[in-house]
């Protein structure tokens, strides 16, 4: 795996956040930059990493596909440990980078490694195919988690996720009309992808300051 990281927001926040990409894009695409920078401009600090198969995507112009999801546990565990953050460290991700985060972070939360986890777009789901949840492991999760989903996000709608079995420890938050990179169709919801970003990491900001004063 490789253990370059792309940085955003100050040096002395409080509190950094840990974020894996989704399957199918790296960590600088439109959608990670845009999300890593309204994280920063909400006082996080934000580092992002590469799964070693799309690392080699790029080193090689491949399009070797993703591995199954579960394999990547390791890589993100040694991300976290290449990162060596001295501050609180919320781990998550876009996606699938998101759900892997989800997969390690009881095991990190109990040595003393994390202190949260933030899913943006959680894959509930594969599209189109709602009788394959991928929830089994949240419903006994410990680690306090927040998860941003678009209410029209094919992954997980709002009409689906509330009758999925989770913890308390989870809050879901909902961008009106968002899909699975939170964008809304303005001229439906009236509200632009900058405008759900700038709520996403408002959101997160609030809920980061909750989680570390307990």
């Amino acid at each position: 795996m490789s253990t370059r990281f792309l940085f955003d927001g100050p040096e002395d926040a409080g509190c950094t956040i840990l974020l894996g990409h989704g399957a199918g894009a790296p960590m600088d695409s439109a959608s990670m930059n845009a999300a890593a920078k309204a994280l920063a401009e909400a006082g996080f600090r934000v580092a992002r990493f590469e799964f070693s198969y799309m690392a080699s995507r790029r080193m090689e112009g491949s399009r070797k596909p993703p591995p199954r999801a579960e394999t990547l546990n390791p890589e993100y565990v040694a991300a976290v440990t290449a990162l060596g953050a001295k501050e609180p460290l919320i781990i998550g991700g876009k996606s699938m980078g998101g759900r892997i985060a989800s997969m390690v972070a009881d095991d990190l939360l109990a040595a003393g490694r994390i202190a949260g986890l933030l899913c943006l777009g959680y894959p509930f789901h594969p599209p189109a195919k709602p009788q394959q949840l991928r929830t089994k492991h949240l419903a006994d999760l410990k680690t306090p988690a927040l998860i941003v989903q678009g209410t029209r996000d094919e992954f997980g709608t709002r009409d689906e996720v509330p009758s999925y079995t989770l913890p308390k420890t989870i809050e879901v938050f909902w961008l009106e009309d968002g899909d699975h990179d939170l964008k809304p169709r303005k001229s439906v919801s009236g509200f632009s992808a900058a405008d759900h970003l700038r709520t996403m990491a408002e959101k997160a900001a609030a809920w980061a300051a909750g989680t570390l004063q307990r």
